[in-house]
């Protein structure tokens, strides 16, 4: 039986779902899942047990998304820093990893992309997530972008590394490339290419840093910092975070 505390809860949250004018809402979030080991540090349990709390929250976030409107969510699940952490907290974490990538992919209501550095993992691991994730290629619903041995650096090197490929295909010089070069040129082949840069970007765990996170498609982008842990973040929290969202004159730049 619900609480008068979860009564309260569900009229406060739809209050402000009511009052969120839909032509404002952002079309692309970002979103970097933080303070999963701090949620299990505070509660005695193991690094493990954290990840595995905020992935239960992955699918839950999917569906306010959905009720939203949202077309893209880009979701950090692992960065290239993150994989020099020690095996026994790194294997752990990239078998949770799978599991939520199988997991989407089974759902049937999202269109799984990896996004990042898949070189740099395990064979086995790389393998295991395209190959599920490729089981939602068919899917028409919201795109779920899942950034996985993701650095932004790394993936501002690897646009224009293929950029260089594709000029020395062409049979180009390196002077004619410098010369024509775009901003237009490296923007498509970055790992989100042919989907519209991030309005929102939401830092969970009151961590204030930007840690790499989409740098190029960030550049007009919106940010809103959650004091809650990943796996605390609840519904309320993302509508709040959306309430800021549409307040804000965005400026790009201007």
């Amino acid at each position: 039986m619900a609480t008068p505390r979860d009564l309260a809860y569900r009229a406060y949250t739809a209050s402000l779902r009511r009052h969120l004018p839909a032509d404002k809402l952002p079309r692309h979030i970002g979103v970097m899942l933080d303070g999963n080991r701090r949620w299990a540090k505070e509660r005695g349990a193991a690094s493990a047990d954290g990840h595995r709390a905020g992935a239960e929250n992955i699918a839950p976030f999917l569906g306010w998304c959905e009720e939203a409107g949202i077309e893209v969510v880009t979701l950090w699940l692992l960065s290239t820093d993150n994989l020099k952490r020690p095996n026994v907290e790194l294997e752990p974490l990239l078998e949770i990893i799978e599991q939520v990538v199988c997991d989407l992919a089974d759902a049937r209501r999202w269109r799984v992309r990896l996004v990042g550095a898949l070189d740099l993992l395990p064979p086995q691991t790389a393998e295991r997530l395209t190959s599920d994730a490729a089981r939602a290629d068919d899917v028409e619903g919201l795109v779920v972008n899942v950034a996985i041995g993701y650095g932004g650096r790394r993936e501002i090197t690897d646009a224009v590394r293929a950029v260089l490929r594709d000029a020395v295909a062409e049979g180009r010089s390196l002077e004619e490339l410098a010369s024509a070069l775009t901003v237009e040129d490296i923007a498509s082949h970055l790992y989100t290419r042919g989907q519209p840069d991030p309005d929102l970007v939401i830092r969970t765990s009151g961590e204030q840093r930007l840690g790499g996170f989409l740098l190029w498609q960030s550049t007009h982008s919106e940010y809103y910092f959650c004091e809650a842990y990943w796996p605390d973040f609840r519904k309320v929290d993302f509508m709040r975070a959306l309430r800021a969202y549409v307040e804000r004159e965005r400026r790009f730049g201007a």
